[in-house]
Order: structure tokens, then sequence, then C-alpha cells
């Protein structure tokens, strides 16, 4: 939950109670409460939307997520062709400087 384990948590709550009191809490739990099933609702609704949007033009499901597959193995290949080019070459370079110097040790 947000990178946040269980003895933050607990830390955070004692801020929260020592800064609001105890009378406060239980309400500003109820509000952030109310204002999360407002948030989940509101996305929701925008979901069905664009679902309703989207199969308005043609598009359901499957073809979305056919199109999204295919985006992302492009994607994925572009990586790999960008990313093993500068791999091979560092690797090349990196053999290079240890034929020449030997390998590097830390004296202490």
């Amino acid at each position: 939950m947000f990178g946040i384990g269980g003895g933050e948590l607990v830390f955070i709550m004692f801020i929260v109670l020592m800064l609001f009191g105890a009378d406060k809490v239980p309400e500003m739990a109820r509000t952030m409460g109310k204002a999360m099933a407002q948030l989940k609702n509101a996305t929701n609704d925008i979901k069905s939307e664009i679902q309703k949007g989207a199969e308005a033009n043609g598009l359901d499901a499957a073809s979305l997520t056919d199109m999204t597959g295919n985006i992302t193995s492009e994607i994925e290949k572009a990586k790999e062709g960008l990313l093993g080019d500068s791999v091979i070459q560092a690797n090349k370079i990196k053999e290079d400087i240890e034929d020449i110097t030997g390998p590097v040790k830390r004296n202490m």
C-alpha cells in the first residue's frame, strides 16, 4: 500500500491522533471513506463512458487488447534493438579496457 509498512502506518496514525484528537479521527475517517467511494464511482462512470464510446466506434475489448498487445510488442522490439547494441558495445569496451589494464582492484 503506497510503499508504507506496518510500523510506518502505526506512526502516521499516532501523529494524526495527536494532531486532531480522538473525537475528530472517526469523523475524518468517515469523510475520507465517502470521498474514496465517490472517487471510485466517478472512475467507474468514466470507464463505462469510454467503453460505450469505443463500442459506438466499432471497437470491442478484444480489438483493444490486440491493439495494445501489438503496440507493447513493438515497444519491446525497439527497446531490445536500442539497448542490445548499447550493451554489446559497453561489453566490448569493458573487455578492451580489462585487456589493456587488467582487472582493477581496490587498494586499502
